[in-house]
């Protein structure tokens, strides 16, 4: 097999070779050559570069070469802006209507219990306390969700989608900082890529994404940070049901006689148990309720506030001065203290507005708080406190206690349903974080369920929410009161908070490329408030604060310990994976029989040969006529368009009949389990790739002779016109070709037009065969080969690594969710082979 390799400007530039036997595949050294080149060879380089080396290039450019299943895909970036809100105004109020009932139902349900915790640390002895801790909640509601999140966080969103796998999936884009090394260049031509490499004059982005990149503690370190913040969110998502759920049923105390602790715990419950038993059915066909509910619950509180201040102390707008804060903390010291464990809840849920992003706007989320949920909350805890300055025995009870006499059912019924609704969104929320875990190789595979067929968000995961209900039992059951769960729900808050204060930083420094004093100012500013409410709030470590770290630590460990199986067991598979001289040797059969059909072998590389498929070659006594690599990968964006979904590429000469096939997902991606739609796929798209790939060649080979034959008859006829006997070839040698091209990049068929010298691709003999021969082994079947892998540490090992290796990853192994493959594929179409890792 001839091979042509032209190296220019530390470019790799591939030709084609001839169209013998081997003419179809590339090879450098023995090893296969990954089409990550752009089409054109020449990239970025040619601007900075110019004139250097130019007759090399132009010699060896190429038509568009065709990598994707859809033959069209690279042809159509940024035709697919997946969460661009040009929406109208109506639309843009319409959604901020709707965010009321998905993003604010935690924040609208903090007035029942935040009062009661403060004051539960602070006795009410004059109206400094009662002034000093409204104060500190309304600048807390100010400070944290309105200033950093509204106005800033939620700028540092992943094209839409937000959260801490979005912010993690962001910088992953930016610098190569992502653990498992499967990333290809193809990815950056993704249209919701949307890459934007830190510009040369700021050198500190520079300095910062090559600390990143070359630095394996510092991808260490922040992928621990993201995993901590998503750990904490799935705590959340046990704590705030019951929290919610018991301090909405507590209401029921002070007006049922003999409705004590017990009752409220086994109410509680009940209630709970039908919250998790609901979950499968999806929130589809109630979620409709959910906006308007909320919306009543908003207003509500709203007037409810309203009338208390009119009615009892309207002095108590005092507390806009923030010196009542001051003499809050010198007249209580470590008492108000450890009052502000209590305060913090007031801004719990603020992590959902980033979170739960993808499903709306920016504009409707800022609309939403600042127009509707901000005055409304503010009213309430006015409201409260006017109550309290009058009636400071009533602290305990103090929502309730505050609601006129006639409005007291009304108001529970709606502050049920507004727990509801709140636990409702963070249980969703936790399926969400741990679905992006997996999508980012972070945690077991586990089932999914998609209970809506329009919206592709609205999952379900029954092993995590059976997990989650059982947990939220044991909590109420054992805690039996909302100040011990509330003491362990502050720090779940202030440590999500706290992390994505640093990865916004970060994005700062890193892609927005801002002015050094505001991007420090971020972290020093909400970072410091962050920090002195975390420290108020682990002071409450044995009075239950220990739960959340407990979970935290939980999944941390599950969710470190999968990545850090899988990145070895990758290298492990890079490491042995079948060199290309040996595959060379076997010829064309392979060392065995072919037999027509398509064999399907899923492994996790994206370039080179798996050694599983060796396995297969000495175990099955024949082997398929088309063999095809398929490899599932997850991509740092949220979505991949389905037309760019695809790299679709040969492997070996063409009588082998081999190709790869990676398909591309994003982390917000849905995978469809129907294995009879994607084998249809297959055959349609490799058929495509087949004849766009003919083309390429005939069209390569026709215009190779005629490119010398021009630069030899210019030199001679023109000589030199710039001194440097190369002026003539500065035009590119396909300059009409490349227009032609760029000219329909949006259309449906984009087909590069032929001499009409050039061989008709129906009358090529050679794809006429590939195409029949694809054909009979379609009409014979497919058949999934999957390896199973045992992943076992070297006996060199250290005995941790050992035990975290060959137990802890091994069990979760062992009880996950089979692989990829596994698409409801008939028994008898699954072949397996064991393979043994040594890591």
């Amino acid at each position: 097999m001839k091979e042509e390799i032209e190296e220019s400007s530390s470019v790799r530039l591939l030709r084609s070779t001839s169209s013998s036997g081997g003419g179809e595949s590339r090879w450098v050294d023995g090893s296969e050559v990954d089409s990550e080149s752009p089409p054109w060879s020449l990239g970025g380089d040619q601007d900075i570069r110019e004139g250097y080396g130019s007759i090399r290039r132009r010699l060896v450019k190429k038509p568009k070469r065709v990598d994707s299943f859809d033959v069209e895909a690279m042809e159509i970036a940024g035709a697919h802006g997946n969460h661009e809100k040009d929406a109208s105004l109506w639309q843009t109020l319409a959604l901020a209507f709707q965010t009321l009932g998905v993003v604010y139902g935690d924040m609208g349900t903090s007035p029942l219990y935040v009062f009661s915790d403060v004051f539960s640390k602070v006795t009410i002895t004059s109206e400094v306390d009662v002034l000093g801790a409204l104060s500190l909640v309304m600048y807390t509601i100010a400070l944290i969700p309105l200033m950093k999140y509204v106005f800033i966080v939620l700028k540092a969103n992943d094209n839409g989608e937000g959260g801490t796998f979005a912010l993690y999936s962001l910088i992953c884009r930016y610098a190569k900082v992502n653990l498992l090394p499967n990333r290809q260049q193809a990815d950056e031509y993704i249209s919701s890529f949307k890459l934007k490499l830190p510009t040369p004059e700021l050198e500190r982005a520079l300095n910062i994404k090559d600390a990143l990149e070359h630095k394996s503690l510092l991808k260490t370190i922040l992928l621990l940070l993201v995993l901590i913040g998503t750990s904490m969110v799935i705590g959340d998502g046990i704590l705030t049901p019951a929290i919610s759920v018991m301090s909405a049923v507590s209401g029921l105390q002070g007006e049922i006689k003999g409705f004590g602790t017990g009752a409220l715990v086994i109410t509680s419950i009940i209630i709970l148990i039908a919250l998790f038993s609901i979950q499968r059915f999806g929130t589809s066909k109630v979620g409709v309720t959910f906006a308007p509910a909320l919306s009543l619950w908003f207003f509500s509180l709203g007037s409810i506030g309203l009338y208390n201040l009119i009615t009892y102390d309207i002095t108590v707008v005092r507390a806009f001065n923030p010196a009542y804060i001051y003499l809050f903390f010198r007249k209580n010291s470590s008492s108000a203290w450890s009052a502000l464990g209590g305060c913090v809840l007031c801004i719990t849920g603020a992590e959902a507005m980033f979170a739960d992003l993808g499903h709306f706007s920016v504009q409707s989320i800022q609309i939403a708080f600042t127009g509707v949920v901000f005055p409304c909350l503010l009213l309430a805890y006015m409201g409260q406190a006017a109550y309290l300055s009058r009636h400071p025995d009533s602290a305990n009870r103090i929502f309730y206690n505050s609601v006129p006499e006639s409005l007291f059912w009304p108001v529970f019924v709606l502050a049920t349903i507004a727990a509801i609704i709140a636990s409702q969104a963070m249980i969703s929320a936790s399926f969400s974080c741990i679905k992006q875990s997996m999508a980012l190789g972070c945690f077991p595979r586990l089932k999914i369920v998609h209970t809506s067929r329009k919206l592709m968000g609205q999952i379900y995961i029954p092993v995590i929410n059976w997990f989650l209900m059982i947990m939220c039992i044991l909590v109420v059951a054992a805690f039996r009161s909302t100040t011990d769960i509330a003491n362990a729900y502050g720090i779940a808050e202030v440590g999500v908070m706290i992390v994505s204060t640093s990865l916004v930083t970060l994005v700062m420094l890193l892609i927005w490329q801002t002015n050094l004093f505001l991007a420090l100012c971020f972290p020093l500013v909400f970072g410091t408030v962050e920090l002195i409410y975390l420290s108020a709030v682990l002071s409450k470590i044995m009075e239950g604060g220990w739960l959340p770290l407990v979970f935290a630590t939980f999944f941390l460990c599950i969710m470190y310990t999968w990545n850090y199986g899988s990145v070895l067991k990758y290298q492990s598979e890079v490491r042995e994976k079948i060199s290309m001289d040996f595959m060379l040797e076997l010829g064309s059969t392979l060392g065995t029989v072919r037999v027509p059909g398509v064999g399907l072998l899923y492994n996790e590389l994206v370039q080179g040969i798996p050694s599983v498929f060796g396995r297969f070659l000495l175990e099955l006594p024949a082997i398929h006529s088309t063999i095809v690599f398929v490899c599932i990968k997850y991509v740092p964006v949220p979505v991949v368009p389905q037309d760019e979904r695809f790299l679709f590429r040969r492997v070996c000469p063409k009588d082998y009949h081999m190709f790869r096939c990676v398909a591309r997902y994003g982390y917000k991606d849905v995978r469809k389990d129907d294995h009879n739609a994607f084998e249809q796929l297959l055959v349609e798209s490799l058929e495509k790739f087949l004849r766009k790939e003919a083309q390429e060649f005939a069209l390569e080979s026709s215009l190779q002779e005629p490119e010398f034959d021009s630069i030899s008859m210019m030199s001679r006829e023109s000589g030199p016109q710039d001194g440097d006997g190369i002026g003539e070839l500065r035009i590119p040698l396909m300059h009409d070709q490349r227009l032609e091209e760029e000219e329909t990049l949006s259309s449906q068929e984009s087909v590069p037009a032929l001499p009409a010298s050039v061989m008709s691709v129906d009358e090529d003999p050679s794809l006429e065969y590939e195409l029949s021969d694809l054909k009979e082994a379609t009409d014979s079947g497919f058949t999934y080969l999957i390896g199973h892998g045992d992943v076992r540490a070297k006996k060199s090992s250290w005995f941790i690594k050992k035990l975290v290796i060959n137990y802890f990853y091994g069990f979760l192994r062992r009880n996950c969710r089979g692989g990829a493959a596994t698409m409801r594929v008939p028994h008898t179409n699954i072949m397996q082979v064991g393979m043994t890792y040594m890591v």
